[in-house]
Order: structure tokens, then C-alpha cells, then sequence
């Protein structure tokens, strides 16, 4: 019998209908939940009556339903605690899957196989809004999916998805309970996007994608609840021209209207089957279901379309980028370069390390949006210096902008408890800054797997055991050692990684450093030559490094348009400080250029 991804591959897949509002139908009072203070659980009902269950799994299967979900969407310990029973969290989840799995085993057939996916609620916390930590609520997502898991569940859903966060808990969780068990099952994300036209935290259908895509370990993307197809489908039209991944879509039967006290939902099983087969047959949707609202009649028609239609070939042009809880910022634009500001640092900024040390953190939320006005894509953060507790800083800094910056932002930082910190105060999709080789491939390897954990891409800098790399040829060499070890040793794609060929004082005077930033610019080339998937990135104020401000502007500004010109990605910079080409005198723009390719004449100038 196939397996749910074979079957995926040859046919439209019908997910059920709406268990909480189905249930509603069947009369149920405070006894068959076990008692008034368990009225309304309606998990427990996997013990308190399972025959109940049963007969909801068959009056979906019936009407061709191919997976049936679990009645675990709350049975995580978060949700549970409200009924006191917290404690139950693995045996409740692990019946709902044994029964589900009983009931499908009987309808399955080698022409129609039957599959039984783990319902993964969104809980009734935000991590983003400091409602719970990460680490609790990752704990209490392992402990329900251990028990779908062990129940017999062939894949999971983690669904209704409203914080970008959680979803990064709830995978955090499967990937520790896959490892473990050493198996892999088949993962659906799919989140809500309220009427207004966001996820509850307000996060866009296009952040919600650059987020989760990375992962792995998700297989589908999707959209279930909140509203109809009606109200989805620009939605679900963006994440079929943009997903890698096959998109799953499980409306509501339109937008309830409160009747006398109740939701009442009016989609006809008519109109659910006119708006699917719009999105089946010309956008590609590939997973079909109901959410609430959705009975028997309206999974019927959409197991009868499935058999009618295939999904319409998607041509899904997805361009790597990173996101804030809000929107995104794509890592290549045109013209080049992504601007990521460098003002939020305390080892490069006096005034934001001011601020730290008073814990003036809104003026440091003020200091980002500044940078945003200024044209900054992305921010670079940075809270190490001497004196204070890093980890503690990094933590009240993410915490605070995860909210209040609507720009992705970049860590900075060489402790692995930091950068982690970071990454689980962080919803959106973050660039981990940075790697080497320094200390050979230990430290690195903890890096790459904490950005395999929460999704992040990484800047990979060219200094191995022997230093950092000052002629192309390391930086080269090293850039291609650092890509294949994080591609074949952690599954890394080049896409998420970001090289960065190191830049010089130009103005020192050393001998040795003469050629460097003619080095840096070939080494650019060759990098992105070798490794085309790859960015490629510079710390662009080191090159100027000692020389007065004005100059300094110029020489970043010079030096920067022929790194650009070399194929430059992104930039770590103060955006208000880069000055067009054709505001810097011919004179000025030549001696730079003579300085950057080692053609000095010396003379004296006025500077």
C-alpha cells in the first residue's frame, strides 16, 4: 500500500471535514465529557467516549475522506492545563491516534488506502507576545506528538498555525521526536490568515512562507481556517507561485454568522467544489479539506473532484529570502546590493552601546526604525562587550524588536548560547552571522546545526586554522571547504549560505594588506562563480578603517560599487552613508579606485 508522499504524487488528497462543529451535532452533555469540569475538552472524549470518536472518523471516511485527522487538536499540555489534566497530554493524544488509525485500517483498501494524520493545534499561547518560552512550549508539543506518534499516526499536521514561532517550537519538537525514533513522518504546516488579511501576529502570507520553507522537514505548506475559499484564494494563489512545496488549503464553509448565539456557516458543498476545483485544476493545490463548518456533504463533492481533476503543473518561482514576524526581505535584489545596517551593534555604534548600557531598549527599537527610514533591508545585531551579561542582552533586544521592527535582522555574535537565545525569541527567518573554520569545523558544526533547527541562513567567513585568508586563492579555497562541509555533512543548501571574503584597512599602510581589497573583489567573483546558488556579503566599513569620516564615506563608496560590479549580494552598512557614484569628484572617485587595485602615485593631497 502506498505511502501518504506516494500517494500525494498521483492524486488530488482529501482531508476530512470540521471535527469541533460536527461533534456539536451529536448532543453531548457534561457527562459524556466526564464530568462538568471537563465539559468541552473535546480530547478526552478519546476516553470518556470513544465510541463518539469512532463515529466521527466513519462519518468522514464515508464520504471518501482519504486522511482523517486525530481528535488531538488540544491535547498538548498547554491547552490541557485549562481542565486541570495537563498529565494526560501523551495518553490523550496517544488514543486519539489509535482510534483514528482503527477506523482507517477498516476503510483502507489498496485502491483507496486510508491515512491518519496527528492534529497539532496552534495552543492557546504566543511565545511571540512572551506567553510562554520556547522551551516550554516545544516540551509541550514533543509530549502530544510522541503520543500521535505512538499511537499509529502516518503523518502530522501542525495547523491553525497564528504566531510564527510556535510554528518553529512545534518543528523544533518533531525534529527531536524523528531523531529519536530515527524515522520521519510526513509534516503539513498550515496557517490562519484572518480576514484582514494577516495572521493573527500579523504576519503576511509571504513571511509565513520564507519562515517555514527552509525546514526540512516540512513536506506541505498550506491554509486552514479562520475564513472560506472566497477569502483565501489570493493567498492561496501566492503560495502556488511561490511554494517549493505541494500547498494544502482547508477553508472554513465561509465566514460564520452569529445565530442567536451561534456560528452558523453557509458555504454549500456546491460552493466549497466550485471554489477547490479552482484552485485544484488552475492554481495546483494538491491537499483538500474542510475546516469548520464543513460536514459530510461538502468532503463528498471534494472526493468526487479529486477523482475528476489533477492539480495544474505549478511553475512556483520561489527567490531565497529572510523575514520578520512581518514581511520579508529577498537576499538578492536588483539592483544589488541587500543594505543591512550596521547601527545596532555595540562594538561598532557608540550610541547604541550607550543605550544598552542604560537598558534604554526603545530608543534601541528607535535607533531600527531609523535605519529602516534609511533603506536598510535587513539589521545586524550586536550586544558583546565587556562587562555585561551578552546572552541577557541578546534576549531583551530580540524580544523587544521580534515585535516592534518590521525588518528581518541578522545576529551577530561568536557565542553559540547567544546566537540560540536569539533564534528562540525570534518568529521570522533570521541570518546567523556568523561561521569559520578558525578553530576547525567544531564550533561551526554547532552553529549550522542550531540554523538547521530554526531555519536561519548563515555568513561564512574565509579564515580557517591557518588565519584569515588574505589572497584569493584562500578565500576561495576556504569558502568551497566551509560550502561542502555544511552541504554533505548537515544537508545545508548553498542558497542559505552567504560568504563573506573578508575586507582590509586600506589606509594603514601595511605592506602586506596593499593587495587586499583587489583580492576581496576577485575573490567575489570567484566565489560566486564556483558557487552560484551562494551570497556572497562584506563588512564594508572595515576597508576604510582609520581614515577620517569624510573619507571614509568615500572610500566605502568607491570600494562598494566595484564589489557590486564583482557580484556583490548584501552589505553590512550604515545605509545614510553611502554616496552615489556621481557626488564624489572624478579626483576623488580615481585615487580611491587606485587605492582599492594597489595603482597608488603618491602625491600629496588635500584631504
Amino acid at each position: 500500500m502506498k505511502n501518504f508522499l506516494e500517494q500525494l504524487k498521483e492524486k488530488v488528497i482529501v482531508f476530512d471535514g470540521a471535527t469541533g462543529s460536527t461533534l456539536q451535532t451529536y448532543g453531548l452533555n457534561a457527562d459524556d465529557f466526564g464530568g462538568k469540569e471537563l465539559e468541552g475538552c473535546n480530547e478526552y472524549l478519546c476516553v470518556s467516549k470513544p465510541e463518539v470518536v469512532t463515529k466521527l472518523h466513519t462519518y468522514f471516511l464515508e464520504a471518501g475522506a482519504d486522511v482523517i485527522e486525530t481528535n488531538s487538536f488540544g491535547s498538548a499540555s498547554i491547552v490541557l492545563n485549562e481542565y486541570n489534566i495537563a498529565n494526560l497530554d501523551y495518553e490523550l493524544s496517544f488514543k486519539a491516534a489509535q482510534l483514528a488509525k482503527s477506523v482507517a485500517k477498516e476503510f483502507s483498501t489498496p485502491v483507496k488506502p486510508r491515512y491518519v494524520a496527528g492534529s497539532i493545534g496552534p495552543t492557546t499561547k504566543l511565545p511571540s507576545l512572551g506567553h510562554i518560552s520556547f522551551d516550554d512550549m516545544e516540551n509541550s508539543f514533543y509530549r502530544q506528538m510522541s503520543g500521535l506518534y505512538d499511537g499509529g499516526a502516518d503523518l502530522f499536521c501542525i495547523e491553525t498555525c497564528q504566531d510564527l514561532l510556535q510554528i518553529k517550537c512545534a518543528l523544533s519538537a518533531a525534529r527531536r521526536l524523528f531523531a529519536e525514533k530515527k524515522n520521519k513522518l510526513p509534516v503539513i504546516v498550515s496557517v490562519t490568515v484572518e480576514s484582514m488579511g494577516t495572521m493573527l501576529m500579523g504576519s503576511e502570507i509571504s513571511a509565513a512562507l520564507t519562515a517555514i520553507e527552509p525546514f526540512d522537514l516540512v513536506d506541505i505548506i498550506g491554509m486552514n481556517c479562520a475564513t472560506g475559499p472566497k477569502e483565501m484564494e489570493e493567498n492561496i494563489r501566492y503560495l502556488c507561485q511561490n511554494s517549493p512545496k505541494p500547498v494544502f488549503c482547508m477553508p472554513n464553509a465561509g465566514i460564520p454568522e452569529n445565530v442567536s448565539g451561534k456560528a452558523h456557516y453557509h458555504l454549500t458543498a456546491e460552493e466549497l467544489e466550485k471554489w477547490m476545483k479552482l484552485f485544484v485544476s488552475d492554481f495546483g493545490v494538491n491537499v483538500v479539506g474542510g475546516c469548520c463548518g464543513t460536514n459530510a456533504g461538502h468532503i463528498s463533492k471534494l472526493s468526487g473532484l479529486s477523482e475528476r481533476f489533477t492539480p495544474a503543473e505549478r511553475k512556483w518561482s520561489y527567490t531565497s529570502a529572510v523575514s520578520s514576524l512581518y514581511g520579508i526581505s529577498t537576499m538578492t535584489i536588483v539592483p544589488a546590493p541587500v543594505l543591512i545596517g550596521e547601527r545596532c551593534n555595540a562594538n561598532g555604534s557608540k550610541q547604541f552601546k550607550q543605550l544598552l548600557e542604560k537598558n534604554d531598549y526603545d530608543s534601541m527599537v528607535n535607533m531600527a526604525k531609523e535605519q529602516i527610514k534609511e533603506g536598510a533591508h535587513v539589521l545586524d545585531i550586536c550586544v558583546a562587550f565587556v562587562g555585561r551579561n551578552e546572552e541577557q542582552d541578546m534576549i531583551e533586544v530580540v524580544r523587544r524588536f521580534n515585535t516592534a521592527v518590521s525588518l528581518p535582522l541578522m545576529f551577530d555574535s561568536t557565542e553559540v548560547n547567544v546566537l540560540e537565545a536569539a533564534l528562540k525569541h525570534y518568529a521570522g527567518r533570521a541570518i546567523i552571522n556568523s561561521i569559520n573554520f578558525e578553530e576547525g569545523t567544531k564550533k561551526a558544526d554547532k552553529i549550522l546545526e542550531l540554523a538547521k533547527r530554526f531555519g536561519s541562513a548563515v555568513v561564512a567567513l574565509s579564515i580557517d586554522e591557518e588565519g584569515q585568508a588574505y589572497t584569493i586563492e584562500k578565500k576561495v579555497a576556504i569558502a568551497k571547504r566551509i560550502r561542502d562541509h555544511a552541504v554533505k555533512v548537515h544537508n545545508f543548501r548553498e542558497e542559505d549560505l552567504i560568504f563573506d571574503a573578508l575586507t582590509f584597512p586600506l589606509g594603514s599602510g601595511q605592506e602586506d594588506l596593499r593587495k587586499s581589497g583587489q583580492n576581496t573583489i576577485t575573490a567575489i567573483t570567484e566565489i560566486k562563480k564556483i558557487m552560484p546558488k551562494c551570497k556572497t556579503i562584506l563588512g564594508l566599513s572595515n576597508c576604510s578603517f582609520g581614515l577620517s569620516p569624510h573619507i571614509r564615506h568615500v572610500l566605502n563608496s568607491v570600494f562598494l560599487h566595484y564589489a557590486i560590479e564583482a557580484g556583490l549580494d548584501m552589505v553590512i552598512v550604515h545605509a545614510g552613508k553611502i554616496m552615489p557614484l556621481y557626488k564624489i569628484d572624478e579626483k576623488g572617485r580615481e585615487i580611491c579606485r587606485q587605492l582599492i587595485f594597489d595603482e597608488r602615485k603618491f602625491e600629496e593631497i588635500q584631504s
